[in-house]
């Protein structure tokens, strides 16, 4: 009985054994790959699967749910010789798992490898300025340029995001030291153009001033050559008038002279008719 009940165990287990090894349940968002005798033999959907035990093997399990691939930071020379830090993070799903599995090992580190050469090679491309400017064209670019290689994978690229692109830390010194160099070269040239601009407006006032000055002066004289001809169209040949206007000027230029604080004493002479007549007939005698 000892070897009977030792047999039937052992039939029991290997009952029990292989319909576990018949029987699978492959869960939801998930395919597997099966292999008969070393080759591929179907894919198992969600749900309950029966195989052949001992001759069908569950190979590969895949995550058909869309996949989070971060790919790595790295250094980018730009096309004017720029260094710049950039990283990115993919949005994948498998959609044929023949090909993920059997089209390349490991689809998942070829997906980011792929991305960090494509996204070296677009960048390279640029300028830094372009380069930092211009994050969804270069997600457009690289989203583009994976497409086909991940289909030949089995795979589609639902997205490709740029985390993080920005330029290395000497080149933000650089830029730093260029802003501030731009900065000062703009302020020169602001207190340049005002120094101008205030020279250009203190000319243009100095040549209104002269120019009223000039035509202050012509009115001067014209009206002092009409107030000449004025008086000697009044006098005409008589000289008391004349001596009485040289008088009045006279005693008022006395008057100010008096005034003055420098003044002390001022001298009259007794007969003013005379001495100014004395004086007109000296200016009236020729030399």
């Amino acid at each position: 009985m000892t070897a009977g009940f030792i047999v039937a165990l052992a039939i029991l287990i290997f009952v029990a054994v292989t319909i576990a090894k018949g029987v699978r349940i492959v869960p939801q968002g998930e395919e597997w790959i099966v292999e008969r005798l070393g080759k591929y033999h179907g894919t198992l959907k969600p749900g309950l699967n029966i195989l052949i035990p001992y001759l069908d093997n569950v190979a590969y399990k895949l995550v058909t749910k869309d996949i989070i691939l971060d790919v790595q930071e790295q250094e980018v020379i730009t096309r004017d010789n720029a260094v710049i830090l950039t990283n990115a993070i993919a949005f994948v799903k498998v959609t044929d798992p023949v090909k993920a599995v059997y089209g390349v090992v490991d689809f998942a580190e070829a997906i980011r490898n792929l991305i960090m050469t494509t996204l070296r090679s677009i960048i390279g491309e640029m300028e830094l300025d372009e380069a930092l400017s211009s994050r969804d064209k270069i997600k457009a670019r690289l989203r583009e340029s994976i497409a086909d290689e991940a289909v030949d994978w089995g795979l589609t690229v639902k997205s490709v995001e740029i985390q993080d692109i920005k330029p290395s830390e000497s080149m933000q010194r650089a830029m730093e030291q260029q802003a501030a160099a731009e900065r000062e070269r703009k302020a020169v040239v602001t207190r340049a153009e005002g120094a101008k601009q205030s020279a250009i407006l203190e000319a243009e006032a100095r040549l209104e001033s002269a120019k009223r000055d000039a035509n202050a002066q012509v009115m001067l004289a014209e009206a002092s050559a009409e107030a000449i001809r004025r008086v000697t169209a009044a006098i005409g040949e008589q000289t008391t008038p004349m001596m009485f206007l040289l008088g009045e000027k006279y005693i008022a230029a006395l008057e100010r002279m008096g005034e003055a604080e420098s003044a002390k004493v001022v001298l009259m002479p007794a007969d003013l008719q005379e001495a100014l007549r004395g004086l007109l007939g000296k200016a009236g005698r020729p030399a």
